[in-house]
């Protein structure tokens, strides 16, 4: 056991006033978060089971986390309840969402029930949506997010360096980007709203989990992390099908989103390819900055996303272009709209 570990036990035997317990591991992030699950010997606060949260002050700030959790539980969707908090050490006791993430239970059979939930859930969030309460996801933002492929996956994943006219071919597809994502109609954004940050619940399902980067931002970026997963991935005609089955009641309830599907999707794809930027670089920092290598095995999923959308518009064929000189790909011919 850990020096973190053992203060965490100290701070959970006087929270729970002497109620006895065990930990296992619940799951570790991508971040330096860890969670825990606390096995109770007696019910607390009607619970047999809490997840503690230690998030390393030096590297995590607790803060954004509860103040998220207040704010999606007010809009109706079913958040992980803060029952304790301790910002200074960097602790948080939480009601438990139980085990079953999306991807250990999506197939074809669960899929379609799943994702309607999970679009319903994403629809009642964006409907509270109110300026001002998050942060906003602006261009310097998003803008940061992408400068990790460079960074990242280029220079450090592939060992390389873009020349100028590369350079330029990146600095104008991220200007193409950020004018279609400044220009949707803006609401809360989660930001990692998939298959692994998803638990399946008896009530009120989904459980959403991982939300404390919330922004507020464009209206398809969480649909795009929906159904442009990193780690699973379905047919093209499958992923407009659900497209279309939020589209339809985000309309209807009146949301902003566009009134033609097409308009909307191509919004969607659009998002989808800042996303898939980003998330290379991330992957790749995870793997040589953190030694977490067991997300670049879900580095060719996303790239899949990415050369799919760039082939298909022609504003972003050159990044498919720069890609393929990157990876030393032959290009093929194909259609553009």
């Amino acid at each position: 056991m850990d020096d973190r570990q053992q203060q965490l036990e100290a701070w959970l035997a006087s929270t729970l006033q002497q109620t006895e317990f065990t930990l296992t591991t619940a799951s570790a992030d991508a971040s330096f978060r860890r969670y825990f699950r606390v096995h109770l010997t007696s019910p607390y606060l009607g619970r047999n089971s809490l997840i503690a949260m230690d998030a390393p002050p030096p590297q995590e700030d607790c803060t954004p986390f509860v103040n998220v959790a207040g704010l999606l539980l007010a809009t109706g969707l079913n958040v992980p309840n803060v029952l304790a908090q301790d910002l200074t050490q960097g602790f948080l006791l939480l009601s438990d969402l139980g085990d079953d993430t999306y991807l250990t239970k999506l197939d074809a059979q669960t899929a379609p029930k799943l994702y309607q939930d999970a679009t319903n859930a994403l629809i009642k969030m964006q409907l509270a949506s109110q300026p001002q309460m998050l942060p906003a996801y602006d261009e310097a933002l998003l803008t940061r997010e992408m400068q990790l492929f460079p960074e990242w996956y280029v220079a450090k994943h592939l060992s390389t360096s873009l020349n100028s006219d590369q350079q330029a071919v990146l600095n104008n597809t991220f200007k193409v980007l950020n004018e279609n994502i400044l220009a949707q109609a803006q609401v809360y954004v989660h930001r990692d709203y998939h298959s692994r940050n998803l638990m399946i619940t008896k009530e009120n399902n989904p459980g959403v989990l991982d939300f404390q980067d919330a922004v507020y931002g464009a209206i398809t970026y969480d649909l795009v992390s929906l159904l442009k997963d990193a780690y699973i991935s379905w047919d093209e005609e499958q992923i407009i099908d659900w497209a279309v089955r939020y589209w339809q009641p985000a309309k209807k309830a009146g949301l902003p989103v566009p009134d033609d599907f097409s308009e909307f999707y191509r919004d969607f794809e659009w998002m989808g390819v800042q996303r898939h930027i980003k998330v290379l670089g991330i992957f790749a920092r995870l793997s040589h900055r953190d030694g977490k290598d067991a997300y670049l095995k879900d580095m060719p999923i996303v790239m899949a996303h990415l050369r799919k959308v760039c082939e298909r518009y022609v504003e972003l064929r050159p990044m498919l272009r720069l890609l393929n000189q990157l990876e030393n790909v032959q290009a093929k011919e194909g259609f553009t709209f």
